[in-house]
């Protein structure tokens, strides 16, 4: 029995890294993979198949804490809209035209209430898809 145990736990070891390839959890399987071999070198020491288990969930819960701390956390880095756009077409008020924003030619159409025409290949501020004068 107590070969089979530390067999068990081996299977469970293995399984648990190598899902760990396929289904990413940011170490999580990975940890409680490595934590089920160490119960599998303990098993042929202590055992008790409860006693297995419980340290093997202390060695797991751990273990994850233990690598969540020291790896450092991703930062997502926002890339911000560009602030500005080119005309490639005169902007008139109420009526459509086209700009270049962020590389791409966009339809773009003036708020009734602006003034006046932009010219054509004017570089404009742009906020919250308005133009800033």
């Amino acid at each position: 029995m107590l070969l089979n145990l530390t067999i068990l736990w081996l299977i469970a070891g293995t399984s648990l890294c190598l899902l760990e390839l396929f289904v990413p959890t940011a170490f999580v399987e990975f940890m409680m993979g490595l934590s089920a071999f160490a119960v599998a070198g303990i098993s042929l020491v202590l055992p008790s198949p409860p006693l297995q288990v419980a340290l093997w969930l202390i060695l797991s819960v751990g273990s994850i804490a233990t690598t969540r701390r020291l790896l450092p956390h991703r930062v997502v880095r926002l890339i911000e809209d560009a602030k500005e756009a080119e005309t490639l077409t005169e902007m008139v008020p109420g009526q459509a035209g086209r700009v270049v924003y962020e590389g791409i030619s966009w339809r773009a159409k003036l708020d009734e209430g602006w003034s006046e025409a932009i010219a054509l290949n004017n570089r404009s501020l742009w906020s919250d898809g308005r133009v800033i004068p």
